[in-house]
C-alpha cells in the first residue's frame, strides 16, 4: 500500500481541483447503509477489523468535509474534537458526523457539521464529490465529501464539540512517504492503521486513512 512517487506533493492547486473534479461525482454507495455491503478501505488489517465489527454493531451513517482551502499553495482544514466526546475524543477529525433524518444527503450533513463545530460558512465552500465510504471500528460508516474552500473565512470553534481546528499543508498529507504504517492489538491480533504525524500533531486512525484513500483516488492509475 505504501506509495514511493512523490509528485502529489510537488502538484498545484489548479491541477488538485482538475484531477478532483475529472474524478469524483455525487453517488451515494450502496455501503452507507446496505449492511450487506461491507466498505473497503484497501487497508486488509482495517478490513478484517470491519468485517467483525459489522456481525456486531447497526449501521451508524456518517459524513465528513474534506476543506482543501485553496491558498498558492493548499491546506486541508482540520479539527482537534474535545477531550470529553463520546466518540474518537481528543483525536483530529475533519468535519462532520451523524447523517441526521432532516439532512437531504451526505453532503448537506457534511456543511451543516462543518457550519456547526467550527462554523465554517457553506458560502466559501465549493463541493466537488465524494470519495468511496470509510468503515471505522466504532461502528461508524463515513461518506467523504472533497469541497474546494475559498480563503477568507473567518471560524468560531464550537468548544462542545471541537477544542481547535488547524491546516495542514496538502502537500505534505497527498506524499506518500508521510503515510506512515503503525499498528496496534485488536482482539489479540495486531491490525495496521495510517498515521501521518505533523509536527506536534498526530494524525491516525479514520482521518489518515482517508487521507490515504484520497490520495489514492485522485493520484493513482
Amino acid at each position: 500500500m505504501m506509495g514511493t512517487d512523490s509528485a502529489a506533493s510537488s502538484i498545484s492547486s489548479a491541477d488538485f481541483f482538475d484531477r478532483a473534479r475529472r474524478r469524483l461525482r455525487f453517488e451515494v454507495p450502496p455501503a452507507l447503509t446496505d449492511a450487506a455491503a461491507i466498505p473497503s478501505t484497501g487497508d486488509e488489517g482495517n478490513d478484517r477489523m470491519l468485517r467483525i465489527i459489522a456481525q456486531e454493531k447497526p449501521i451508524r451513517p456518517a459524513a465528513v468535509l474534506i476543506p482543501i482551502v485553496e491558498h498558492d499553495e493548499p491546506t486541508v482544514l482540520l479539527t482537534l474534537r474535545s477531550a470529553h466526546l463520546n466518540d474518537h475524543a481528543g483525536q483530529i477529525a475533519f468535519p462532520g458526523g451523524k447523517i441526521d433524518a432532516t439532512d437531504n444527503s451526505p453532503l448537506d450533513a457534511a456543511l451543516r457539521e462543518a457550519e456547526e463545530e467550527v462554523g465554517l460558512d457553506r458560502a466559501h465552500v465549493d463541493p466537488i464529490g465524494y470519495l468511496d465510504v470509510y468503515g471505522t471500528g466504532f461502528g461508524f460508516r463515513i461518506l467523504p465529501t472533497v469541497a474546494r474552500v475559498r480563503p477568507g473565512f473567518a471560524l468560531t470553534i464550537n468548544k462542545s464539540e471541537v477544542e481547535d481546528a488547524f491546516e495542514v499543508p496538502l502537500s505534505f498529507l497527498m506524499d506518500p512517504n508521510n503515510h506512515q504504517l503503525h499498528s496496534k492489538e485488536f482482539r489479540g491480533a495486531q491490525r495496521s492503521y495510517y498515521a501521518m504525524p505533523f509536527a506536534e500533531r498526530y494524525i491516525w486512525g479514520a482521518t489518515a486513512g482517508i487521507l490515504r484513500v484520497l490520495y489514492e483516488r485522485i493520484y493513482l492509475p
